[in-house]
């Protein structure tokens, strides 16, 4: 068994996926830190969009790292969450879909070949700058998920 995070940037075309084996709080803050200090060192503010899962959230980098480093990363980071039941709505797992339709559709021997495949799959997608073309805006968003907004309103 094996875990990939996966990064999308839908405006650059740009994807990074990390195998981990397991999908727990420091394999996310990780993840996290290499985000900012290795892809984005210049960049102020990333924004990520997440779905809900229990480690995805800023209190996972304290479980990695000291106090100063988690707080450090946090500072630069933005966290958007997907709503529950709609994961559909999160770019990231529409890249996945394609990545487990286009290269992890069979058996990996192991995880050296997974890493291996994927990484091949990820240069090749980053080399054409394949992106998305997201046609769902605010109000497409506000008539699909009528239910959800009304719930949202009535919290506040």
């Amino acid at each position: 068994m094996a875990n990939i995070f996966m990064f999308f940037d839908r405006h650059r075309g740009w994807r990074k996926g990390k195998v981990t084996q397991y999908k727990k709080s420091p394999d996310l803050a990780e993840c996290m830190r290499d985000l900012l200090d290795i892809h984005y060192p210049d960049v102020k503010v990333v924004r990520v969009v997440m779905d809900n899962y229990c480690t995805h959230r800023p209190a996972s980098l304290y479980k990695a790292f000291p106090p100063e480093e988690a707080r450090r990363i946090p500072r630069r980071l933005e966290f958007n969450y997907t709503p529950k039941h709609a994961r559909w709505l999160n770019m990231v797992e529409i890249e996945i879909g394609n990545m487990n339709q286009e290269c992890l559709n069979r058996r990996m021997e192991d995880r050296a070949f997974l890493i291996s495949e994927s990484a091949a799959w990820e240069s090749q997608q980053n080399q054409k700058k394949a992106t998305i073309n997201w046609m769902f805006n605010v109000d497409s968003a506000r008539s699909k998920l009528t239910r959800a907004y009304d719930k949202l309103i009535g919290q506040n």
